[in-house]
């Protein structure tokens, strides 16, 4: 289960990668631009918002771009891998693809994807650019970006008569006691913080510790020792009360978002991507604050903390217009006529110019937000590795053996035996 991403799990998966192997081979195109005029097919999933915001984007490209035509390919997230994976399969791919992070691996992996040479990624943070590429080549462009956080109810937090840490020199010794006093100060009707179990939130904990979720080669980055530290934590947790019960953490992170712990102001705080504040205010009728994750040694310098890509822009291998392929990506990345119409849909744009320029038309839950991603530009540890193939099932055995904790079905120990086994499997 990915991190408060509200996808299902990968459609298929299997299907796709077997789809996938039979018939991809790496190729590329020239990366001459054509002399006469050219058809370039676009593919994305999302929103009807989505879909009417990025006709906007392929009609200003068109304007400055007369001898390039953009043709739509749409659709929702259940359908759109397995559509794109027919497509590739039959060498009918789309010339520009809307990629996700944990897609990128595989496709790149068989060849399916164009290198990047032609698109300016100057005005990106290193490990953003970086985000994009396997085994050192550039497959995909960030679309925009979010963090890891802490969201908090400060009426809540108020309430319960407990101060919040300063967020940056909190630990997670203190995320934990914090929660504790804030669940004991309301007589265990408000919980101090929600699940903080997630695959995000672990990363960010190995990362602090030397280690990471998956490395750059696509195996784990930690042993069953590292794992085992984790779930203590978790048990820790459970134990002060910090967190709710297994079984309300369970039922939250399938509920909607209007009905989540922090949206009702049954938790004072809980661990999100940064671009569902606005979603999580309209909902519980607060102006929530945003705030960093806890650190190990309470240095947020220290605390590794990494932007998501919200979603990454790719090209087909086979497609027969490189060139145009990479200049509709650069458009969309670095055009400023482009980031005023996208604004913040597709994340915060990953471009630092752009990103200033439109600020003052976000919304002022995007605004807030498009500020804390600038303020801790400057803390970010390096890029986190593109998930490899099986990496969706390998991070939902991890959060899976958590839950084994949360219901002291199983000690810390047992389930981090269980669940490397099950994540090492899922990766072979």
């Amino acid at each position: 289960m990915m991190f408060r991403a509200r996808k299902p799990l990968l459609p298929k998966a299997a299907a796709v990668t077997a789809v996938l192997a039979l018939t991809l081979t790496s190729c590329g195109g020239s990366p001459q631009a054509s002399d006469g005029p050219v058809t370039l097919r676009f593919s994305w999933w999302g929103s009807d918002t989505r879909h009417k915001m990025t006709e906007k984007l392929i009609e200003a490209f068109e304007a400055e771009n007369p001898n390039i035509k953009v043709k739509g390919e749409y659709g929702d997230w259940s359908g759109y891998w397995d559509k794109l994976a027919t497509q590739v399969a039959s060498q009918d791919a789309p010339d520009i693809i809307q990629m996700d992070a944990a897609y990128l691996g595989e496709y790149s992996g068989r060849g399916a994807l164009l290198e990047l040479k032609d698109v300016d990624l100057s005005k990106f943070d290193q490990p953003v650019a970086d985000s994009g590429k396997v085994e050192g080549k550039q497959y995909a462009v960030t679309s925009g970006v979010n963090a890891m956080v802490v969201m908090a109810n400060p009426a809540l937090v108020s309430a319960s008569g407990v101060a919040l840490p300063d967020d940056k020199t909190w630990t997670w010794d203190q995320l934990d006691s914090t929660a504790a006093a804030i669940t004991q100060a309301s007589g265990g009707k408000v919980y101090g913080t929600g699940q903080v179990n997630s695959d995000a939130a672990a990363n960010l904990w190995f990362r602090q510790h030397g280690k990471s979720l998956f490395t750059g080669d696509g195996k784990l980055g930690f042993d069953e020792s590292d794992l085992a530290e984790w779930y203590e934590y978790q048990a820790k947790m459970r134990d002060s009360k910090a967190v709710p019960p297994a079984s309300v953490i369970t039922e939250d992170a399938t509920a909607s978002i209007d009905q989540q712990g922090l949206s009702t102001g049954k938790f004072a705080m809980n661990m999100y991507w940064s671009n569902q504040l606005g979603a999580l205010s309209k909902a519980s009728g607060q102006d929530l604050e945003i705030r960093r994750p806890p650190s190990v040694d309470g240095k947020a310098a220290d605390a590794q903390q990494f932007y998501k890509s919200s979603m990454f822009w790719s090209a087909s291998s086979r497609t027969k217009h490189p060139a145009e392929a990479q200049k509709f990506i650069d458009f969309v990345t670095n055009n400023a006529k482009a980031g005023e119409i996208g604004l913040a849909d597709r994340g915060i744009p990953a471009n630092s110019d752009i990103r200033a320029a439109v600020v003052s038309k976000l919304t002022p839950a995007d605004a807030k937000t498009a500020k804390f991603i600038d303020e801790i530009s400057s803390e970010l540890g390096g890029a986190v590795p593109v998930p490899p193939a099986g990496g969706s099932a390998a991070v939902e055995a991890l959060t899976r053996y958590s839950l084994e904790v949360h219901f002291n079905r199983l000690s810390p120990q047992e389930a981090a035996k269980k669940a490397l086994d099950e994540a090492k499997s899922a990766l072979l």
